[in-house]
């Protein structure tokens, strides 16, 4: 039965602390399941399929954001674990069959590493009262284990002892359950374009949504030609505009 060594789970695992965490602060993009998804692919030896699934994922959570104490799908731990168990024999098939399931459970144990999290605020308020400036701080920095352990130790679980078990779930799973899955991540994108233009001035800039269209639908132009026309348009746009208000005044 394929399996990964205990250190490619350590590393994903950690991969996934990380990816939650820094999200808190300098971000570099790990949060993101497009950037995770290579990362875990070229661990695991399969790059074009963490770019696949990755895209998939970041193509769903196009629109959606957490605000406040909101929580969302986490489509970061979706990747790595539907990376690394399609890059074991099932393909992005059965990526997707367990990348999809995994976002959404991460939303239960994201407000379980929230809740416990609070442990700590407490801790620090006591220690505010005692004027321990060093406690504060330190109480600061333990604040991130729990929302870093939620994704972290289910990844490594997943990923190590659960490899083979996965497989074996997979393969048992039935043909339109994965066939279910397949329709739903080509889906579930279209659902992330279309929370993405209820909140962009479509009304106000429409031609340039018909542009797209046009090159994508009829001209057959690829994801980045279109985007590079995007960039351009933009750019000769936001000339335009510039002289069209140096003129005015």
């Amino acid at each position: 039965m394929a399996s990964y060594s205990i250190w490619i789970a350590l590393v994903l695992g950690i991969l996934a602390y990380l990816g939650i965490v820094l999200n808190l602060g300098p971000g570099l993009w790990l949060q993101e399941a497009l950037v995770v998804g290579v990362i875990t692919g070229l661990i695991v030896g399969n790059v074009h399929l963490g770019l696949t699934i990755g895209a998939t994922l970041t193509l769903m959570s196009l629109g959606m954001w957490t605000y406040g104490g909101a929580t969302m799908p986490d489509f970061m731990t979706g990747a790595i674990l539907g990376t690394a168990v399609g890059a074991l024999g099932g393909g992005e098939t059965a990526g997707l069959a367990v990348a999809i399931p995994a976002s959404i459970l991460m939303t239960q144990l994201d407000v379980l590493g929230r809740a416990v999290t609070t442990v700590f605020i407490h801790a620090a308020d006591k220690y505010t009262e005692r004027g321990d400036i060093r406690g504060v701080t330190l109480m600061h920095l333990l604040g991130q284990l729990p929302w870093g352990l939620t994704r972290a130790i289910p990844v490594f679980i997943a990923v190590w002892l659960g490899a083979g078990p996965i497989q074996h779930i997979i393969n048992a799973l039935p043909h339109w359950f994965m066939h279910g899955m397949q329709v739903t991540g080509t889906m579930l994108p279209a659902l992330g374009f279309a929370l993405l233009l209820n909140q962009m001035p479509v009304k106000k800039h429409w031609a340039f949504l018909v542009i797209g269209y046009v090159l994508y639908a009829y001209l057959k132009l690829p994801i980045i030609g279109v985007a590079l026309v995007a960039l351009a348009g933009a750019a000769l746009y936001l000339k335009l505009r510039g002289s069209e208000a140096r003129a005015e005044s």
